[in-house]
């Protein structure tokens, strides 16, 4: 079964663990994170699966994150809350969001990738 790549072409930890699912020859489909954002139904999904808190499915890093001050907001805010902001810019989702419909994995670390996805 393949699965979902939620990525973002100029974001170097996409490219690393794109090139990797290529190595690795998994099978899976890429999915332009901004042009096409998952849903606030799909990312409500992927957050009861990942078993990890809804703040670690945030781009901290990313610039639009800083701009729209989200720092406090994120541990004050409901969960629903929190989904429509993600489903509103793919630019403020942690990437890559990989999953294959059960596991879930956020931005890229080789071991996580070889437990998940191998």
């Amino acid at each position: 079964m393949a699965i979902t790549f939620y990525s973002y072409p100029k974001c170097g930890t996409c490219r690393k663990a794109k090139k990797w699912l290529e190595q690795e020859e998994v099978d899976f489909n890429e999915i332009h994170i901004v042009e096409e954002p998952p849903s606030k139904e799909t990312l409500k999904e992927l957050y009861e699966k990942s078993g990890l808190p809804l703040k670690k499915f945030f781009n901290t890093s990313g610039m639009k994150y800083r701009e729209l001050g989200l720092k406090d907001k994120v541990n004050t805010a409901s969960d629903d809350e929190l989904l429509e902001l993600l489903a509103s810019d793919g630019m403020l989702i942690k990437r890559p969001l990989t999953t294959n419909g059960q596991k879930v994995t956020l931005g890229f670390k080789e071991e996580t990738f070889e437990d998940a996805w191998k």
